[in-house]
């Protein structure tokens, strides 16, 4: 499936979640293009929008996430590998991964000083609806699951317009409630299903956010 625009895939999402219109609850989107999916679903909801801030960190030569680096410094290790494969990872490739490790906080450092990232303390007693413009594997999902997993939430729901047999099967054991427009054995480029580009810069996804309750409707 493929959808004109970012924008308009969202549209598509969040006549799916009007349900939660008069509920507390906030959107979160995992990247700065996720924002233009998620930005009409929390205007048609009338809440809170907001960006989680993580960087992934992958085995060099291979595509293994081993951990993320979220936005208050916290390492996430990757649930889905076992503690052998992680330390065996880690042994081999310690000066690597801590360099990685490094750069990645103060890459997000730098952004949350440009504004835009959610407080989590904001997310306690609300539906969490995180959302991004697609997803090939479920690494991040997995990680900002354990992330949330302290923070008492009604409802942890994920909604994206395109995502991988993968990521569906890691939505599944994460989330409450899950809504997915296409599913897609081989994933391509999250670019390749929009006929329209419309990415954000890091700069333009923090206006959307902060001029959000002025787009509500």
């Amino acid at each position: 499936m493929y959808f004109p625009s970012r924008h308009d895939a969202g549209e598509m999402l969040a006549e799916r979640l009007m349900k939660y219109r008069y509920e507390d609850c906030a959107v979160v989107a995992l990247t700065a293009s996720g924002v233009t999916v998620a930005e009409p679903i929390a205007a048609r909801l009338h809440c809170l929008l907001g960006l989680f801030l993580s960087e992934p960190v992958k085995i060099p030569g291979e595509d293994v996430t081993l951990g993320t680096v979220m936005q208050d410094g916290d390492f996430l290790y990757n649930s889905n590998l076992s503690k052998s494969d992680t330390d065996e990872y880690y042994g081999e490739f310690h000066s690597y991964i801590d360099a990685e490790k490094r750069e990645k906080f103060q890459h997000i450092n730098r952004l949350l000083g440009e504004g835009g990232a959610v407080d989590p303390r904001l997310l306690r007693e609300h539906v969490v609806i995180v959302v991004d413009d697609g997803l090939r594997t479920g690494a991040k999902l997995r990680a900002i699951a354990d992330y949330l997993k302290p923070i008492k939430m009604k409802r942890l729901v994920l909604a994206v317009p395109v995502a991988s047999v993968e990521a569906v099967d890691e939505m599944h054991i994460v989330a409450d409630e899950l809504h997915v427009l296409s599913v897609t054995e081989n994933f391509l480029a999250t670019a390749h299903y929009y006929d329209t580009n419309d990415t954000l810069t890091h700069d333009q996804a923090v206006e959307k956010i902060n001029n959000i309750i002025l787009n509500w409707r």
